[in-house]
């Protein structure tokens, strides 16, 4: 982190998410019954990102499908591609797709150092805390009549994240972990 911050490397946060064409209720309660409205059918977007540590970027590749190995290699080589030459470490957890011997082999081959972070342990990974970022600002109490109008408000709210909302992220994706020296 403190080549990171002294602008020698890059580290990155990976981690995907897979939102649903649901109903996303934040808190309800009340005297008489609500019918709230819902979509019916199975639509989701799914969306594996990289979040820069020190700037914030979002870098994403989404889908209908689902994510894969092939899904995690499209995403290496944006970020290569975005910093050719720039010592790159990316942190992620441990998703067979994510460790699998493809993706491995391409990380090394683009010189990219690829950290998984130990199991049930997601406060370690800052996306999560992105993740449900996005979820309140554009899916909380919301209705979208369309999955086309549900999947646009994600991708919007995704891509203005790095510029309309930079000092909400600031202190949301704090870099500020608590370490114990003997577990």
């Amino acid at each position: 982190m403190k080549e990171a911050k002294a602008g020698q490397r890059l580290v990155f946060f990976m981690d995907a998410t897979h939102f649903v064409y649901a109903p996303f209720l934040a808190l309800l309660w009340c005297f008489e019954r609500l019918f709230v409205k819902a979509p019916s059918g199975r639509h989701r977007l799914n969306v594996l990102a990289a979040l820069n540590a020190t700037t914030k970027e979002i870098f994403t590749v989404q889908n209908l499908s689902y994510v894969t190995a092939e899904t995690v290699c499209e995403l290496l080589r944006l970020l290569a591609g975005a910093h050719p030459g720039m010592p790159m470490t990316i942190m992620l957890d441990n998703a067979r797709y994510q460790k699998c011997a493809l993706v491995q082999e391409l990380a090394a081959s683009l010189g990219i150092e690829l950290v998984y972070l130990p199991a049930y342990s997601p406060n370690l990974n800052r996306i999560e805390r992105f993740w449900k970022w996005v979820k309140n600002k554009c899916l909380y109490s919301r209705y979208y009549a369309t999955s086309a109008d549900f999947q646009k408000a994600i991708q919007e709210c995704i891509a203005q994240a790095h510029s309309k909302h930079q000092a909400e992220l600031e202190s949301l994706l704090t870099l500020q972990l608590q370490t114990f020296k003997e577990v």
